[in-house]
């Protein structure tokens, strides 16, 4: 009788701990920007909740900062506006953030939550703000045009980090040292060998992987929520990716995210197209909200690929250095 008892108890454990790696699942495939689209139709003058959120997200890309809001006033009002920051009020500031953003990425500039903002919104990306306030914790410029001279007709859009930030040397070390163990990376060296030569290819640079022991000015690996940059990722489906300037040399992935070496369902992610367009960042590079197709755009696709660099990342890269 006995083997019997222990025989049914261990078959209700088995189902107790499937159940709830069930329920873990279901919790970290949770989609971090899903809140926007019921956000869909706000706009000024009304009081909804969940708009403390996009605050946040507005805010994180370098769109929003009540502290400067409150700088620029003549007459501060104890604190009221910087508790905007929190709350679910769509006010003045929050139209005037959501305004740049579509002006940003040259939608319809209405200041509401119209259809294409909120698809814009929710589409993964990369971690990096895209525009610099003062207090905020942004590093990137506005982008600028550049015309080139040699070729009259030819304008480019790149950007650079405030400051144009880059490397003093050309031959550049990285090394891999992530703190989860993630599915569908098992190849990452010779993926990322590949985008670093994209990069070769058309700049000064030479890079070398050495062992994750030793020094290197490129460190690159998966993580998970918060890691120790005080940029911590946001779970699945949000922002896939964040490297930093020259020369911090970080380029960290998100974990929760589904990566592949050749993405074939509609939730998962290219390695190799972010890692050329972080190792972009790690060289000095902004985001290019102006050509879609350029590897600096700062959104991705899911199940696609987008590994080539464009003109612009070319002229880009080459113009941060001096290349001619």
């Amino acid at each position: 009788m006995a083997p019997k008892i222990f025989f049914s108890r261990s078959i209700l454990l088995l189902l107790a701990i499937l159940s709830l790696a069930k329920i873990q699942s279901k919790s970290h495939k949770h989609d971090a920007f899903e809140y926007i689209n019921h956000l869909k139709g706000c706009h000024k003058g009304q009081n909804v909740s969940g708009l403390h959120h996009l605050k946040h997200y507005l805010e994180n890309f370098g769109y929003l900062n009540y502290s400067d809001v409150v700088q620029n006033l003549e007459h501060r009002n104890d604190g009221a506006i910087e508790n905007h920051a929190n709350d679910d009020e769509f006010d003045d500031v929050l139209e005037s953030a959501v305004k740049s953003y579509q002006r940003y990425f040259h939608l319809e500039v209405t200041g509401t939550l119209d259809p294409a903002t909120v698809k814009q919104m929710t589409m993964p990306r990369c971690g990096v703000p895209d525009i610099i306030n003062k207090g905020n914790k942004s590093t990137t410029s506005h982008p600028k045009v550049h015309k080139n001279r040699k070729l009259i007709h030819l304008v480019s859009h790149y950007s650079f980090f405030q400051g144009s930030p880059r490397w003093q040397k050309s031959h550049l070390t990285y090394r891999f040292r992530s703190s989860v163990a993630v599915p569908g990376t098992a190849n990452i060296r010779s993926i990322c060998a590949s985008a670093f030569q994209r990069w070769a290819r058309v700049s000064h640079f030479t890079f070398e992987e050495v062992s994750s022991n030793s020094q290197a000015d490129i460190e690159i690996g998966f993580h998970r929520r918060s890691h120790g940059d005080d940029n911590p990722f946001d779970g699945f489906q949000g922002t896939l990716a964040h490297a930093f300037a020259p020369s911090r040399g970080w380029l960290h992935f998100d974990a929760d995210e589904t990566w592949s070496a050749n993405p074939a369902g509609q939730n998962q992610v290219d390695i190799e197209s972010v890692a050329v367009h972080e190792i972009g960042h790690v060289l000095g590079l902004g985001h290019e909200p102006n050509v879609p197709n350029a590897i600096m755009y700062p959104s991705f696709r899911y199940g696609a690929t987008k590994r080539a660099l464009h003109e612009d990342d070319v002229r880009g890269i080459r113009a941060l250095y001096g290349l001619t």
